[in-house]
This record gives structure tokens, sequence and C-alpha cells, in this order.
């Protein structure tokens, strides 16, 4: 049985996406589930899937970005559960437009959410973690926690500061029994810009339904349950920094390599 075999999950914005899939790998491997989103209607259906696998599930309705509703989580998942093993800090929103545009309220709510959600997340179960001497924190950053992109500054800013977040929050954990990784996608095929609040992309337009395919023909490589998979076999070996996907790891090269000039080989990937 590996490290991650029938320990207790726990998941933030699990209604959707590489939220369900992890879910859904998840329960295949008898981990009992605690599982919370906004989305009433996409987590019953990510606990229908994941039931499936006759596991323990346990919804909850949650607003990450609301510290209360946070702690409240915890302290019902530990409840429920007996204890938590596994956190994957995951509910995150993007917001396209220029900073020059932008509303503070919409930066407020990218940032609320993705940050803030991941804190909250982090800290309300840490407590926990570190009095078992065991568990694992996992924050689900992004490619763009490690490049800027125009149009992207709010959702950068937020993904940046998790990276920031859980690197040190690794070293502070080191000799506790407690890992902490941070996960960097590329292009995954969720619904992360059909959900967006979207005003114009890099290049001025306003169409979103373009830039969803857009995205999706150019960008999105991978499915949720194939970044999953690769989510999980970097946390069981305890990697510090998962990059998932071949444009996350070229592209994560381009910019250590050449930092004046990666964004023309994000031209040479994804331009039209």
């Amino acid at each position: 049985m590996s490290e991650i075999d029938e320990k207790v999950a726990v998941i933030t914005g699990a209604g959707s996406g590489i939220g369900r899939a992890l879910a859904i790998a998840l329960a295949a491997r008898r981990c009992p589930l605690s599982l919370c989103d906004v989305d009433r209607e996409g987590l019953a259906e990510t606990v229908r899937l994941a039931e499936q696998s006759n596991v323990c599930v346990t919804p909850h309705i949650v607003d990450v970005s609301n510290r209360e509703q946070m702690e409240k989580f915890a302290a019902d998942t530990i409840a429920e559960h007996g204890r938590a093993d596994l956190i994957f800090n995951n509910a995150g929103v993007t917001l396209v437009e220029t900073v020059e545009d932008m509303k503070y309220e919409d930066f407020e709510w990218v940032m609320n959410i993705n940050f803030w959600g991941m804190v909250y997340g982090s800290k309300a179960f840490l407590p926990h973690l570190r009095q078992r001497g065991s568990g694992h924190i996992t924050n689900i950053s992004s490619l763009f926690g490690i490049l800027s992109v125009p149009a992207q500054a709010a959702y950068n800013s937020s993904k940046f500061a998790i990276r920031g977040f859980t690197e040190s929050l690794r070293w502070e954990m080191t000799g506790t029994g407690v890992g902490v990784t941070s996960v960097h996608p590329g292009g995954i095929k969720t619904n992360i810009v059909r959900s967006a609040r979207f005003y114009k992309d890099g290049e001025g337009h306003t169409d979103q339904a373009a830039m969803n395919k857009r995205f999706e023909e150019k960008m999105a490589r991978l499915t949720p349950a194939q970044a999953a998979a690769i989510i999980l076999k970097g946390v069981e070996k305890g990697n510090p920094r998962v990059l998932v996907g071949a444009d996350a790891k070229i592209l994560d090269l381009a910019q250590r390599l050449f930092p004046r000039a990666y964004g023309r080989v994000i031209h040479m990937m994804f331009g039209s």
C-alpha cells in the first residue's frame, strides 16, 4: 500500500476540473473524502462519481474566501472522519483584463478565492497535521505562478503568491513529518476560462467564446484525470514542486534560461 492509499483527503473546488479528478482518483485508492465547493450541483456529481468506489464522501458547500467557513469546514472534516491527512487547496478562478482597466473588486475576487482560500485551507488544517506529525498540504498554483502573460495580472498575482507561500511553508515544515507541495499545471481541459470574469484578452479582444476555443485547441493539452495522476505521483514522491504537462516544463525552462525573452516562446507555442 502506498503513502496515499486509505488516507483521508480534503479537496477544495471539488465540483469540477482537477478537483473532481483528484476526488475520483483518490476514491479509487480507498481514500475517504471531504469535499467542498460553492457549486452545489457540480459537487453532488463529484460525490456520485467518487461514491462508486465505495468510500465515505462528505460534501460541504463552502466559500473558500470566507475564513470562518473554511475553519468550520476543517472542524467538520475532522469530526466526521476522525482525522485529515491530505489537503488539496485547489479552488480557483481567473480574470481576463488588463491592469489599466481591471476593477479593484474583480482583482479582490480573484485574490480572495485563489490566494486567501489557499491560506485559509492551509492554516485551518495545519495545527491538526502538526499535532499528528504527519500529512501533506498540496497547493495548486499554475504555470502562471512561474511566468506572466498579458491580461492575467490578477491571476498571475494570486498564483505567484501561492507559490511563495507554499515554498515558505515547506521550509517551515522541514522535520515535522508534514509534507508540502506546490503544483503548477499548464493547459488543462477545465472550465476555468468559461467561468472567468472576462473583459479583454492580451490582444484587446473581448470575445470569450473565441478565447475559450483558442484555450482548448492550443493550450489545454491534458485532461483533468491526467493532471490528477501527475499530481498524486508527485505528492507520493514528496516533490516540493510538480510541473503538470509538457508546456509547463518547457516554459518553466524557457523563463529560467531566457528571463527577458520567454514571451517569444509563449507566442510560438500558443500564438495565432
